[in-house]
């Protein structure tokens, strides 16, 4: 084992510990395989230089339902301590994977074969939702055993805020339909944030939020109009490449001009900016430099062909940036404060050189850096909620503290299903349509 590896590895946990009560340090990966030996020697001198009352170990570990003896198989648990004990680290609790609940006997055989504590054993077994996992640990004392093992002292638990979120969640008073058109929707865990997040905007209305994944190279205007008709709000996610953008194009057109309540997010935002500049401002080029570099209407372009960024060396927008809101606005309404800081990753922008055609025919830019340089949200004043933001809000949204634009977004996505109910607004597509 190279020490200078190890030491590296120590002094980045030491970085992220400074200043903080207690610091998790996940070893990802099994234990055995090569490439996670050094983290794991890395670990084992860490208690040793800490002190071992100043850290534990917590193995997540494995417990098999074997279908055709009907019985639980607790040997991998076993092996799998074997083989961390083999490297000089004993386990002082084990979280133990199953696909169903076990009982006392098994955590009894568990804690005599593993050396560890009867307490310290806890089943991690299958629930319906990942938010439930808090209660399922705290009715095993997971925290008061790490609190008393590492000799701290704290208030007693308190989960009654988290009780009543999983209350809601699971006795919602209605439901949302949205609609997400994306490039990736046949791997769902490309938006894995992006569900959540819609979920907490949910949890703050009572409602639940039934995603529709829509592959956006399957649509086509006008046929489009009649699947997107039974969705209270779309939503187009970020994104690279060419591929699926004519289908986000004609998803947000018919957002705009059926008046659903859309959220476009970074490659969201510039392709609402794009469907725009042509369909309303007359600039049937219009594009961005991302799908056609020769396009005559750049209305979105790269990051480094801003003025003085070239000298960065950079070609993504990476982190927090602050941004500045226009009074009345959606986003100033949804945030509630003037200005804001958000995460970014990407590489192309809004060009302001379109600015004076774009605001003339009704777009609004309500969000900017306090520079005036990045454009970081436009809306669309006259529609119910129709916004599309530069950075990435679904990185900040919390079950309890939902996201303030996905907490406005569904709010605007349950307005309109219930005004759709009541008559007051219209999902009926006989019209005229334009094939052209």
């Amino acid at each position: 084992m190279i020490p200078h590896v190890t030491n590296e590895i120590k002094a980045a946990m030491r970085r992220v510990a400074a200043g903080v009560d207690v610091c998790i340090v996940e070893i990802g990966g099994t234990v055995g395989d090569i490439e996670s030996l050094p983290f794991l020697e890395a670990i084992r001198q860490m208690r040793h230089e800490v002190g071992r009352e100043n850290a534990i170990f917590v193995h997540v570990t494995l417990v098999p339902w074997i279908a055709a003896a009907q019985e639980l198989k607790t040997k991998p648990t076993q092996h799998s301590v074997k083989e961390l004990r083999a490297i000089g680290i004993q386990p002082d609790m084990l979280v133990c994977r199953s696909e169903r609940p076990f009982g006392k006997d098994v955590k009894e055989k568990i804690a005599m074969f593993c050396d560890v504590e009867l307490e310290a054993v806890i089943c991690a077994n299958d629930v319906h939702s990942v938010y439930e996992v808090p209660l399922v640990f705290a009715d095993q004392k997971v925290d008061e055993f790490i609190l008393k093992e590492l000799k701290l002292e704290a208030n007693p638990r308190d989960l009654r805020r988290w009780s009543n979120m999983l209350t809601r969640m699971r006795n919602p008073i209605d439901n949302v339909s949205i609609a997400l058109v994306g490039k990736y929707v046949t791997y769902e865990d490309a938006y894995k944030s992006l569900k959540e997040a819609l979920l907490h905007g949910g949890l703050a209305h009572g409602v639940k939020v039934d995603i529709e994944w829509v592959e956006a190279e399957e649509l086509e205007w006008p046929d489009c109009i009649r699947r997107l008709q039974n969705y209270d709000g779309i939503l187009v996610p970020g994104g690279f490449g060419k591929r699926g953008i004519d289908g986000m194009l004609h998803a947000i057109r018919y957002a705009r001009e059926f008046k659903v309540p859309y959220f476009g997010i970074c490659l969201g935002m510039q392709t609402m900016v794009i469907e725009f500049a042509r369909n309303v401002c007359g600039l049937p080029n219009a594009d961005s430099t991302e799908f056609d570099p020769a396009t005559p209407h750049r209305v979105i372009y790269k990051l480094r062909e801003l003025k003085g960024v070239d000298e960065l060396g950079g070609t993504m927008r990476l982190g927090a940036y602050p941004c500045k809101l226009a009074e009345n606005s959606f986003a100033r309404e949804a945030y509630g404060v003037p200005e804001i800081s958000e995460r970014h990753r990407h590489r192309y922008e809004f060009n302001r050189e379109y600015e004076g055609v774009l605001t003339a025919h009704g777009l609004r830019l309500t969000g900017a850096t306090p520079d005036g340089m990045y454009v970081e949200i436009c809306e669309l004043p006259d529609h119910p909620w129709y916004l599309g933001c530069q950075f990435h809000p679904e990185f900040k949204s919390k079950p309890l503290e939902p996201h303030p634009l996905f907490r406005s977004f569904i709010g605007a996505a349950y307005r309109h299903k219930k005004e759709v109910l009541t008559g007051r607004a219209d999902r009926s597509v006989a019209v005229t349509l334009d094939r052209g």
